[in-house]
């Protein structure tokens, strides 16, 4: 591994400002055609948290490296959680709003044990705040409504970001493993429902499942999306 270990140096910048509990998180799933978008959060005591070896952004670990790590982030965390939003969700809600969901379904499990103070979100959009209600709310699971602050590569700089990304990676890859028993034509199991060859040649000979995004741009007849990384 070439890459600099993320660090916590950035959530422990806001120490001072009286943030103690600091949450990092990130989605993944965004761009498969099949299963749902899911979004890992990781809520640390920023004054007393210690580096953990070997985490990582998910996408530059192994599937072997990312599992064997979930006990050990699990245990160095003060709080955890992963929320999903379904293919059906993603439809009906539009990607945003079912990250949105996804997010306020792990805010609603790491509440269960700590309330983060502020909250460090990879990328440049806060999809994850609380807006306003609307009739698509789950409100069994109130939206995050703790400061949320976005960061470019935070999934590569800060390690609660990090271990968020591999949470979220190793239980997203084994629901659509899962998945891949009854759908086995879509080979999912080595996919995890992102846009390779193989699964454009199924969706092709056999058409979409119930597991798909069917809103999507899933076949040549319609504008394609762009292929992704099915590391991501």
């Amino acid at each position: 591994m070439t890459s600099k270990a993320p660090t916590l140096r950035f959530e422990r910048s806001f120490v001072e400002a009286g943030h103690r509990l600091v949450a990092g998180a990130d989605e993944v799933g965004r761009g498969a055609l099949a299963g749902p978008v899911s979004v890992g959060m990781v809520a640390i005591d920023a004054t007393s948290a210690k580096q953990i070896r070997g985490v990582r952004d998910s996408k530059l670990l192994t599937p072997a490296d990312r599992v064997a790590l979930v006990p050990k982030i699990q245990k160095w965390a003060l709080a955890y959680g992963v929320g999903h939003a379904s293919a059906a969700e993603i439809d009906t809600l539009g990607l945003m709003a079912a990250m949105r969901l996804a997010g306020a379904r792990a805010w609603g499990q790491v509440l269960a044990t700590a309330r983060p103070d502020i909250v460090i979100l990879d990328g440049n959009h806060d999809w994850l705040s609380a807006g306003e209600p609307s009739l698509f709310d789950d409100a069994a699971q109130p939206g995050c409504d703790a400061p949320v602050l976005t960061r470019i590569k935070a999934d590569l700089q800060c390690l609660s970001v990090a271990a968020a990304s591999v949470l979220a990676k190793v239980e997203r890859d084994a629901m659509m493993t899962g998945y891949a028993a009854d759908h086995p034509e879509y080979a999912w199991e080595i996919n995890k429902g992102y846009a390779t060859a193989a699964h454009r040649a199924a969706l092709l000979g056999v058409g979409p499942s119930d597991l798909h995004r069917r809103s999507w741009r899933l076949t040549p007849e319609q504008p394609l999306m762009p292929a992704v990384d099915i590391a991501n």
